[in-house]
């Protein structure tokens, strides 16, 4: 159980994003339709997805927990906020509301860096990156966040007792390689 957050809460929290609607595109990133987020897990759609590196004035990069009732990547450490781009919405849109939901930060004005296609066997997507900076308070979505902490991306940061997700570490690399324009 989540501090604050009974057994319940976190069910209703669920079913909810189960039926959340949202893009389903190919590999080209065309738009095909609107699915529920059910779908796309249980027939491993292709669908939209944001993810927005949180710097501070310092330079230091703010990454999160996920909660343990998370469907993909449970309790692994990301590097970025993020999320599912909802029907209707454009990536912008989506990394806006996304940030504010994750970690409370609203207001910050997003960079976009492009967007990257990702697949594994328990995702694919294509995500579109962002970065800001923060230096006001972190404000965690108990549903989906349980713990933050701030890391100097520029020197050695993983843990070796802990999991990060794979989809943001990609992203990570491909901004801190300059693939993208800046």
């Amino acid at each position: 159980m989540i501090a604050g957050v009974d057994a319940s809460s976190i069910a209703a929290y669920l079913a909810a994003s189960a039926q959340e609607p949202v893009l389903h595109v190919d590999e080209h990133d065309r738009v095909l339709g609107v699915v529920p987020r059910s779908q796309v897990q249980e027939e491993g759609l292709i669908t939209r997805c944001t993810y927005i590196f949180v710097f501070n004035s310092a330079g230091l990069l703010c990454m999160h927990q996920r909660t343990l009732h998370k469907r993909l990547y449970p309790g692994y450490w990301d590097v970025a906020a993020g999320g599912l781009v909802s029907a209707g919405e454009t990536y912008l849109q989506g990394a806006q509301r996304e940030l504010e939901e994750e970690l409370g930060v609203c207001g910050a004005e997003l960079k976009p860096h492009g967007r990257f296609f990702f697949e594994a066997p328990e995702s694919r997507l294509w995500g579109a990156f962002f970065s800001c900076c923060w230096d006001g308070p972190i404000s965690m979505q108990p549903e989906e966040v349980q713990g933050v902490r701030w890391i100097d991306p520029r020197q050695p940061w993983q843990r070796d007792d802990e999991q990060y997700s794979p989809d943001s570490l990609q992203a990570l690399d491909l901004l801190q390689s300059g693939y993208f324009n800046e």
